[in-house]
Parts: C-alpha cells; structure tokens; sequence
C-alpha cells in the first residue's frame, strides 16, 4: 500500500510536483502575459489613461450615467463623453454621476464600473485582463482614501496597484529633475485639487493639498449669476463661460459672453450678456486661495531650495492652468518666474507613465 502511494503521489521537488507548481505558475502569469500595464490619472473632471509602450491613449471625463430600474437594479447607459453629456439633461430614472470628489473616490461602486469600462476599452475583451497599474493620488490623501483606490482598482480587475502623488507625477512629466539634490516646484491645478509642492531627491519637501480647483471655480460663476442676475445655470455651462471668457487677471479687451440659463423669478428661459471683468469678479476668491497656498509653500521652502526655486521658477499643470492670466497673475503676486507645461491636461498621467517605462529608476517615488 505504502509503495503505490509513493509510486502514484509525487512528494514536493520531485520531477512531476516540479511540473505541477511550474504549470501553476504559468497559468497564474497568463493574465499578465495578455494585460498591458496601465497608468491612470484618475481625476474629479476627467480620467486619462496611459498604456506601457504606447502612451496616453485615452482620456474621458469621469461621468458615468445610471439607468434606475426597480426589478432589475442599477444599470450603466453611458461613461465617459456620452455620460458628460447628460449632466443637467436627464429624465428622473436617469442619474449622470460624477464618482470622485475633491481628487477622492466618492461613490466607489461607480468607481469601480467606470475603470472597468476604461480598461475594457483599451484590452477589448473581459478575459485574462489583469494589468499592472499605478493610480495617481492627491498629496494629502489618507490611509482610508487610499485604500479605497487601491480595492476599486483591485475590483475593476488590477492584477497589482501602486499609488503615487499627483505632484510628483506631474514633476516626471514635466521633465524636471526630481532624483537631484535641487528643488524644483509644481503647482498642479486639476478639478477637484490644486497640489503644491517642492520637491527633492525623488521626494516631497514640502507638499499642500488645497481642496479648492476647477470646480469650485465653475460653483463660484454659477453662484455670480444666480446671485446678480437670479439666472440659474448647470455645470456644463459654467465650465465653457470660464473656458470662453474667465480671467485670473484684467486684460486689455473686455469680451463679452450670451449665458443661457433658467430665470429663477419668472422661471422660464432667459439670456444674459455677460462681461469678462464680471467672470474675473466672480472667480476672485477661489483663484486667491490658490494664490494663497503658492505663497505659504514658498514661505515653508528651506533656504537652500528656496534659491533653487528663483533660478527654476514654478511649473503649472493640470487643466485649471490654463485658466487665462493664471501664469500672469502668480508671477506678478511672487516675482518669480512661471512656465506653463507643454501639455498641462496630460502631464501627471505622462510622468505616471515614465514611472512604468523606468521602472527600475523611478519605482522609489511610489508610495511605499
């Protein structure tokens, strides 16, 4: 009894087990095999996506639309483009949901149906889809709101999850040199969050994270026109009068704007002309806390880094630079030199990105 067993049953590191656990092996890497490594600037306006070898091949805003149904439950009609479409523009048994709040997840079931409709997209099928993926977080993120992002992506089909701060992956993207002892500067203004740090040798100085961005911008027009002209407007439109004609700081033409909106006293449709110099009025407070912030991190800045920084300057990225005179407004206020990225909506998904394409290099400045 006793050498048939030993005859049927391999014991451990023998030829057959050897095989078994190599079998195994091979078929627990077959996920990866056909997965591609992904980082995603996961954001409160928008999602982009970059994919190892291939570059920044997606970028949606972060809106999923659910379709409420009593028997059947919950359904997704649309993420992304055709979701933001919908905002303010539905019937009551649809909702368009904007998942991540202030650079956090909020809502994480629609979290997770909007990364997996995300990597579905970029993989094209359902099966043996487990990539490697490096999720980009606000600087002032805590333990709960990270492991949020990391168990969404886990569940949205993440075969393993990094994390790393918005500002140090702008600064990658940005092409500055984070693995010197020297300082180097970045103010990453997106929706939710505007991140403000100093960075040297492959880490963080000193770092804030001011939860006022480009939608408290958008909240601060519609408040202005509700408040002078009793004209009620949605998000969608006051995201395009602050595209069209906002200003952080006086320009030489006044441009003047036709806002369409609901009157909140006759409660029918009204059109008001509205002027740029009313925009700049409207968004002041918003746009001086930003200013605020960039001033109290030069002030914390240690002496040595400080003088890095005068010769450097301040970097800007993330889509609330471009906000017009932004850049004016804040050399004019330091007296120092500001640079605008090259491509600000995309550079903290780009340098997450580089982090993948030098991974060996750069896997240091991943939160540990």
């Amino acid at each position: 009894m006793s050498q048939d067993a030993d005859r049927i049953l391999p014991v451990r590191g023998d030829d057959e087990g050897g095989r078994g656990n190599r079998l195994q092996m091979f078929f627990n890497s077959l996920p990866g095999i056909f997965s591609s490594d992904m980082a995603i600037d996961l954001g409160t306006a928008n999602t982009l996506v970059y994919v190892k070898g291939r570059g920044v091949i997606l970028s949606e805003p972060s809106v999923v639309a659910v379709k409420k149904d009593l028997r059947r439950g919950p359904r997704v009609v649309a993420v992304g483009i055709d979701a933001k479409k919908m905002l303010g523009r539905t019937p009551d048994n649809i909702e368009a949901i904007r998942p991540m709040k202030d650079g956090v997840i909020a809502d994480f079931e629609v979290t997770e149906v909007m990364l997996k409709h995300f990597i579905f997209r970029i993989h094209r099928r359902r099966f043996l889809v487990k990539p490697r993926i490096i999720i980009c977080v606000p600087s002032g993120i805590t333990q709960v709101e990270m492991k949020a992002v990391k168990d969404a992506a886990k569940s949205a089909g993440a075969r393993q999850v990094y994390l790393v701060q918005e500002p140090i992956a702008a600064a990658v993207g940005a092409n500055l040199p984070i693995t010197e002892p020297r300082s180097s500067m970045i103010v990453d203004i997106g929706g939710g969050t505007t991140e403000v740090a100093v960075i040297s040798m492959s880490d963080i100085v000193y770092s804030k994270s001011l939860r006022v961005a480009g939608d408290k911008i958008d909240n601060a027009i519609i408040r202005y026109l509700k408040q002078k002209y009793s004209l009620l407007i949605g998000e969608r439109t006051a995201e395009m009068v602050k595209m069209s004609i906002g200003s952080a700081a006086p320009e030489k033409e006044e441009r003047i704007l036709e806002v369409k909106g609901r009157d909140l006293i006759a409660g029918i449709p009204k059109i008001v002309a509205l002027r740029s110099g009313e925009v700049r009025e409207a968004i002041a407070e918003p746009v001086q806390e930003i200013l605020e912030t960039v001033k109290v991190a030069l002030e914390q800045t240690p002496p040595e880094l400080a003088s890095d920084i005068v010769d450097n300057g301040i970097v800007l990225t993330g889509g609330g630079s471009l906000l017009r005179n932004l850049d004016e407004l804040i050399r004019r206020e330091t007296g120092l030199p500001v640079v605008l990225a090259d491509d600000p909506l995309s550079t903290v998904v780009m340098g997450s990105g580089k982090i993948f394409e030098n991974f060996d290099v750069l896997k240091q400045v991943l939160i540990q």
